[in-house]
Parts: structure tokens; C-alpha cells; sequence
């Protein structure tokens, strides 16, 4: 994202906080007072977010910010990951944005990273990716997160790809007649991916050109049989199996060893667990 875009966002996200400015802190901080702060992370944590960070502080608020660690670094507890110098009241004015952004990206790089591992371990090639299940106004976040993480971002928004799920089918009446309709009027630079909900469904998509199936809310046994069956079809090597729903980091080597290309995951950005991140001030600078 252009940084002055970003900075426009980051200065949406402060001014949703500050309103008319922070009461109590002008109240109490007077205004030539210099401070010197540290973000320390409190538990293990994948960070996410310090790019974001630097232009709030530095470009929105005018103070400086310091990293020392860089994105995507895995953290133990307790660890000092930046350091912020400037005006008091600035700096205690932007706290609490700047950490509800940051604990969450680092939540969701940490979440995503933890399935990205777990996949690699057993010796699969599997791709995780994200969902467009994130809040409103923080989807660029969430989905950086993820990259961040070792994940993939899947769609930013509905014009990336196409993707015919079971409303449009039920609607149009088939796959078939959907992706003809798809066919006849896309760009070629748009893949097509389409949910199906059974084996022939499946079938007809990888025989009417579709690029990705997605089987959406599937137990494992009926993933292994679609799949199964597009082998004996040699149908499979003509599209990408996205796998998705209800999948979490206690089952989801059961679906990676199925063999899809992809699984998604909707809880990484729409459960996320925030990471513990503080900010403290250490010195009140002369």
C-alpha cells in the first residue's frame, strides 16, 4: 500500500479514538514534556505490524519510532520489540491505537504461522490461506498479517478472482451453466475458482475449465472420496482443491494429508487472539 494512503488510514483509526483530543492526558501532561517509551511483547508471538507502526508514530504524529526487531521475527516473552521518543502527550495520545492494531496483526502473523509450521513438519505441501472474513476497515491488516505469518492472503476483494459459490449455483440452477456463463464473458486474467457440494458436482467443474474447487464444509471421508476420484478421472491435475470450514489447528493435518493444493482458514482473522503488547514509559527526557 502507498505510504500516504496508509497514513490516511492509520490517521482514520487515531482520530476514531481521540475525537476532540485525550482529556485527561492534556490535563495532566503538560506540553513541552519529552518521553521515551518501549513496546515490549508479553508472551511468544510471531510480530506483525511495525512497518504500520513507524508511519503512525513517525508520518501521523510526528515522533520517533525505533524497531528493533523487524517483521515476521519470532519473539519470547518479554521482549522489547520498539522503542518511541518525542512529545508526551503524542505518544500516550496514540497508545492505545497503536497497540489494538498491532496486538491483532501479531495474533493473526502468530496464528498463521503456527498452522504454516505444523504443515511443514508432517512433510506436506500444502498452502494455507485466509478467508474474506475480517472486520470492516482492517482487512489490508489482517491480510499482511497473514503474509507476515508464512500464509496466503487468498482475495483482497470480490474483483480478484472469480468465485462461484453455492448461492450463485442455486441461483443459475448447475455448475455448468455457471461457469458457461463465467467463460463467455471473463477475462482470461481472471482465475475461476467454484464451490461444489458433491462428487459430480466436482466432476462437471473440472471438466467445464473451472481452475480451483473449493469443497466448503466437508468431513474428511467425502474430501478423500472427491479427490480420490478426480485421480482415477485424471481430472486432478487439471484444477487446484481448496479445502475450507470448520478447520482449525487441532484437525487440520486430517485435511492436508487428503492432499488438497490449499486450505483456508476463517478463524485466523475473524478469531483472532490478540497478543499481549505493552507500552511503558522509561524516561522522561529533559
Amino acid at each position: 500500500m502507498l505510504k500516504a494512503i496508509l497514513g490516511e488510514k492509520l490517521k482514520a483509526f487515531l482520530e476514531e479514538d481521540v475525537g476532540l483530543g485525550d482529556v485527561t492526558t492534556n490535563l495532566i501532561v503538560p506540553p513541552e514534556v519529552k518521553i521515551r517509551a518501549q513496546m515490549m511483547v508479553k508472551e511468544s508471538a510471531v510480530i506483525a505490524g511495525l512497518s504500520e507502526m513507524k508511519v503512525l508514530f513517525n508520518d501521523v504524529v510526528g515522533v520517533r519510532f525505533r524497531c528493533l526487531v523487524n517483521d515476521g521475527d519470532e519473539v519470547s516473552p518479554n521482549t522489547v520489540i520498539a522503542e518511541v521518543e518525542g512529545d508526551g502527550r503524542a505518544i500516550l495520545m496514540t497508545e492505545r491505537t497503536a497497540l489494538n492494531l498491532l496486538s491483532r496483526m501479531c495474533g493473526i502473523a502468530t496464528a498463521t504461522r503456527i498452522l504454516v509450521k505444523k504443515i511443514e513438519d508432517a512433510g506436506l505441501n500444502v498452502h494455507v490461506a485466509a478467508t474474506r472474513k475480517t472486520a470492516p476497515g482492517l482487512r489490508y491488516f489482517d491480510k499482511k498479517a497473514v503474509i507476515i505469518g508464512g500464509g496466503d492472503p487468498h482475495r483482497f476483494r470480490l474483483d480478484d478472482q472469480i468465485l462461484i459459490k453455492d448461492n450463485h449455483v442455486a441461483i443459475i440452477g448447475g455448475v455448468g451453466e455457471a461457469l458457461r456463463r463465467v467463460h463467455s464473458s471473463a477475462s482470461f486474467s481472471k482465475k475461476i475458482e467454484v464451490e461444489v457440494k458433491t462428487l459430480n458436482e466436482a466432476i462437471e467443474a473440472a471438466k467445464s475449465g473451472a481452475d480451483v474447487i473449493m469443497l466448503d464444509n466437508m468431513g474428511v471421508d467425502e474430501i478423500g472420496e472427491i479427490i480420490n476420484a478426480l485421480r482415477r478421472l485424471n481430472l486432478r491435475e487439471k484444477v487446484l482443491i481448496e479445502v475450507s470450514g470448520r478447520i482449525n489447528e487441532e484437525n487440520i493435518l486430517e485435511y492436508a494429508r487428503l492432499g488438497p493444493d490449499i486450505i483456508s482458514v476463517g478463524e485466523i482473522t475473524h478469531s483472532v487472539k490478540s497478543v499481549d503488547v505493552s507500552l511503558e514509559v522509561i524516561e522522561v527526557v529533559k
